[in-house]
């Protein structure tokens, strides 16, 4: 019989290694605590040993740790948007040291954005990531001098829109729908008001942001393009605040304060639009406008535990010669648990609702449409820091999907249209995950992680059955897809699965420091998306619905690959950051030929799976310090897709060739400058280029029943003209201020040359002449703007 050959499990050997990294930790230990001045824990702080270079981060609850040996060293904590605090420390025991930072000042702050590149980030195998507080984005010039977080995100390397008032945001290539949103872990599914011309998140009720376009920790997930997570504000437990602002066509005001002092606080933030009032004063009709309210209330139950509830409700109303309205908008509602076993482990859990609903009313036509998608969310994390070199996050969650695709309701008796409410879809997203952080020499860090995903698919209420399980037939003899019709329609139970995916995402990122100011860092993610959304624009509406993935619709299956160089000049005030990735998804949703997606309930009569690409570089550079600061960023990439026939005889899409995606962006440069003038003035201006999204343009057309045709080739063979503008703003605060009240006036003009940039372009017939020509359509011209905000 032959001798079985021994070997070590994998889990074994990860064990020992874990075993071995904590019982051979030496040094002493230094730990506490980082708030600001409002008694609030500071997420994200930096504690710094100068020399050596080594570090931490605050995790949620303020804590930080380190382990050192005995000695003297430099110590320095800092905060984007605080003074730093720098100290000599003697360690020759265990120490506990708790740290407060002060604001930089109670104005509005000038312009910062960080990339994780400074100081102690040089180390951090974290990249692809951009962080923004609060207060970076309130200086920057947009249309309506409306201060929003998406216009914000546009400037930085690997982000772009397909155009003014378009809604949400592209990132490395991929569409809106693959980035995941959350704000305090509650997802979002439609960011935009008035269809993209503003943001749903409100700056004012908002403490710092993170998006990560790589790299991305495997306690993420549900996405396959990036994650972008938004924390509000706690609330001031020491004293009651406020600020706000009035502005051209909206206004906002944000309260918060204590409860009980130093126990408990409260935050309310809302914000409105009044444009439409005009337009009545004017016996103009038409309106459009969009209010929404956040609120958060905090509460320290003791040095341990803390519980927070969050909720924001948001609505859009548009209504055109009240023959159009349309009513859509989003809500949700938190609650946060926050416990600290010890020092060194601590874990939040978090139960949330969201809910997007969407209303049409056409009363021409004389129907209405509504539907919606909601979502219970369950998830617990484990932060555990090992010790200085070796800390963990780990996990579970649950999400519980409910999908109503639509309901069509006649509003008049003649409009020969019947009712009809498609049958809702659920489905449930679990995972569990587990990311390490470990130092393996001063200049080796590395970040290794595993999500395991299973998204179970319930069935529908009613299940179409087709002929040979083919619900989309191909043509031969005219070379197109045509929709097949069920032999048989059988009615399911909504409690039983239907369709089950379980997957493995593992992640790495890795940096290895060249000196204490050069590191070279590379990453690689495996994603997998469950959800997806039906929309043959490049940019969506809220008309467009989602579908969780089944039988016919596989989830999405990311690999993205990333290698960066990071510099942070020792004596220059410069930071650079260069990037090349490689990312591919496979069954990526593609649309045949005149695919209709109203109201479908058999979607998959209308699509095939394909797959999408995207590769570029990424160069990032910063002015950090002075009276003048900025930024320069430049992105050079290339997004296509591709879907080939299921058989050697079908043409699949664009016969099956790779085709440019609608959000593909060859170039675009980004500039982005802020100048002290002096304590009053600051002038700030931002100027952008881009290339023309692909389009399709006719290459012919012909005539049928009085009826010009037109033809066309191929898809996104052509693009729209470039994409170029500059805007300006200045700010003037009164060097006279009151100790309990300070204002500060805002100037802005959007698109100071007045560049008409093309939304599209509709080819149309003369009707003078009977020459076809272009008629470009261009939603934004020059824009002034002018606003007064004020904190008290």
């Amino acid at each position: 019989m032959a001798k079985k050959k021994k070997t070590i499990k994998p889990s074994i050997l990860f064990f020992t290694l874990f075993i071995t990294q904590f019982l051979f930790s030496q040094g002493y230990k230094l730990s506490g605590k980082v708030t600001d001045d409002a008694g609030l824990p500071v997420f994200g702080a930096t504690v710094q040993i100068i020399n050596p270079n080594r570090g931490t981060v605050s995790d949620q609850n303020g804590n930080y740790s380190l382990q050192l040996a005995k000695g003297t060293y430099r110590l320095k904590v800092s905060y984007v948007g605080f003074q730093n605090i720098e100290m000599e420390l003697k360690l020759s025991s265990d120490k506990i040291i708790d740290f407060t930072l002060l604001s930089k000042t109670e104005s509005l702050d000038e312009i910062l954005i960080t990339d994780n590149i400074e100081g102690i980030n040089i180390r951090d195998p974290e990249m692809s990531v951009s962080k923004l507080d609060a207060s970076s984005i309130k200086k920057i010039p947009v249309v309506f001098g409306e201060v929003d977080v998406i216009q914000s995100l546009l400037l930085l390397p690997g982000v772009s829109n397909a155009g003014e008032g378009a809604s949400g945001f592209n990132v490395r290539g991929g569409s809106t729908d693959q980035n995941l949103i959350l704000i305090d872990d509650a997802l979002i599914y439609n960011s935009s008001h008035l269809f993209g011309f503003f943001s749903i998140f409100n700056p004012d009720a908002i403490k710092n942001l993170k998006l990560y376009k790589g790299g991305i920790p495997s306690n993420y997930g549900g996405r396959v393009s990036s994650v972008l997570d938004i924390q509000q504000k706690t609330g001031n437990s020491q004293s009651l605040k406020g600020e706000g602002g009035i502005g051209v066509i909206s206004s906002k005001l944000t309260l918060e304060g204590p409860i009980q002092k130093d126990k408990s606080s409260f935050l309310i933030s809302g914000r409105g639009t009044y444009a439409h009032l005009f337009l009545k004063l004017a016996d103009n009709q038409n309106s459009a406008y969009f209010y929404d309210l956040n609120t958060k209330l905090n509460f320290n139950i003791d040095d341990k535990n803390s519980l927070s509830f969050s909720g924001y409700y948001g609505s859009d109303y548009v209504n055109i010669n009240d023959s159009f309205t349309n009513i859509y908008g989003n809500a949700f509602g938190i609650l946060d648990w926050r416990h600290e076993f010890n020092d060194k482990i601590n874990s939040k859990l978090n139960f949330s609702f969201s809910r997007y609903n969407y209303e049409l009313d056409l009363s021409l036509v004389g129907f209405n449409f509504q539907n919606s998608i909601s979502n219970f969310d369950l998830s617990y994390k484990i932060n555990h820091q090992i010790n200085s070199e070796l800390s963990l996050t780990y996990g579970l969650s649950s999400i519980q999907y409910t999908i109503d695709p639509g309901e069509i309701i006649p509003t008049s008796a003649d409009s020969g249209i019947n009712s009809r409410d498609l049958d809702n879809k659920y489905a449930f997203d679990n995972a569990a995950f587990i990311s390490v952080n470990q130092s393996l020499t001063d200049n080796v860090n590395i970040q290794y992680g595993l999500r395991v995903s299973a998204f179970l698919r319930m069935e529908d209420e009613t299940i179409d059955i087709y002929a040979n399980d083919n619900p989309l037939l191909y043509d031969e003899t005219r070379d197109i897809y045509v929709e097949a019709q069920p032999i048989d329609t059988q009615e399911g139970n909504t409690s039983s699965i239907s369709e089950s995916f379980i997957n493995f995402e593992p992640r790495l990122g890795i940096s290895y420091a060249l000196d204490d100011y050069t590191s070279i860092k590379a990453s690689y993610n495996r994603m997998v998306q469950n959800l997806h959304l039906l929309s043959n624009t490049s940019s969506p509406t809220p008309f467009d619905v989602w579908t969780p993935s089944g039988a016919y619709v596989k989830p999405q299956k990311l690999d993205q690959y990333a290698l960066g160089f990071f510099k942070d000049f020792e004596n220059l005030p410069f930071t650079l950051e260069t990037e090349i990735f490689y990312k591919s998804i496979a069954n990526r949703i593609d649309y045949i030929d005149g695919a209709n997606l109203i109201a479908n309930d058999a979607i998959e009569r209308s699509i095939l799976n394909g797959e999408s690409r995207a590769y570029g570089l990424e160069f990032y550079l910063k002015k950090n310090t002075g009276r003048l600061t900025g930024w320069l960023s430049y992105t050079l990439s290339r997004s296509e897709q591709r879907t080939p026939g299921r058989t050697p005889d079908e043409i699949g899409v664009n016969n099956g060739n790779w085709y440019l995606n609608g959000f593909d962006r060859t170039h675009d440069i980004s500039l982005t400058s802020s100048y002290e003038l002096n304590p009053k003035w600051q002038l700030n201006a931002n100027f952008v280029l881009q290339t023309g999204r692909p389009v399709n343009f006719p290459v012919g057309q012909f005539e049928f029943q009085d009826l010009n045709i037109p033809v066309f080739e191929g898809r996104n063979l052509n693009r729209l003209p470039s994409f170029h503008r500059l805007d300006i703003s200045a700010t003037y605060t009164p060097e006279r201020q009151n100790k309990n009240w300070s204002t500060s006036w805002n100037f802005g003009i959007y698109n100071v040359y007045n560049r008409r940039n093309a939304a599209s372009l509709n080819f149309e017939q003369n009707p003078t002449s009977g020459q076809n020509e272009a008629v470009r359509f261009s939603i934004f011209g020059i824009v002034p703007s002018v606003s007064y905000n004020f904190k008290f």
